[in-house]
């Protein structure tokens, strides 16, 4: 798998889905993610979180969020194998409802310790930084060491992740991948 070596898909208009190995690499420590202000009083509104219950929902809403729809590198043929190392247990989303509507979600893959994250999607204001604030939870209670968050944005870095090289990278999952996947279907429910 690709991302044993660090690299993963990306996408730009007009070209072919590449594979990348980004210098530097941002990473998210999942204890060391910062809840503001603003996100604390949003976990206080009913929201529902589940893992793994709306796979093909969640990666379609990414697909097809604002902005995304002509300009995604989440094709048919990306939401295929996607949805086969769901099936395989490797692939994960985790969702964010309102009563019976889902509202956020993302989807990653997990190997040894760590979770490279590969898109989000929000329907509601913070409703993407609930789920990543819910991911990061779920990671750190499961002893997971780093979620790749790919490349460096100002959001991101906002909320705790951090950039460090290549090589640094290519380290932390050498020693990550020393430990045994979390494979299968992941389940768990927080009101």
């Amino acid at each position: 798998m690709a991302y044993k070596q660090g690299i993963f898909p990306w996408f730009e208009p007009g070209c072919p889905i590449l594979w990348w190995s980004p210098n530097p690499r941002l990473i998210l420590k999942p204890q060391a993610f910062k809840v503001s202000h603003s996100l604390k009083q949003a976990l206080k509104k009913p929201y529902r979180f589940t893992i793994d219950t709306a796979f093909s929902e969640v990666i379609f809403a990414c697909a097809n969020s604002e902005g995304r729809i002509n300009n995604t590198w989440i094709t048919d043929g990306m939401r295929d194998a996607y949805t086969l190392l769901h099936q395989m247990g490797y692939a994960h989303s985790f969702e964010i409802w309102l009563e019976e509507q889902l509202v956020g979600g993302l989807y990653g893959i997990s190997l040894g310790r760590a979770f490279f994250g590969e898109s989000m999607f929000h329907r509601l204001r913070d409703t993407s930084k609930l789920v990543l604030y819910y991911l990061c939870h779920t990671l750190a209670t499961w002893k997971f060491d780093f979620i790749d968050c790919q490349l460096p944005t100002k959001h991101l870095q906002s909320l705790g992740a951090i950039t460090i090289s290549r090589r640094e990278f290519l380290h932390h999952l050498q020693e990550t991948l020393k430990y045994p996947t979390r494979q299968g279907l992941w389940t768990k429910e927080v009101n």
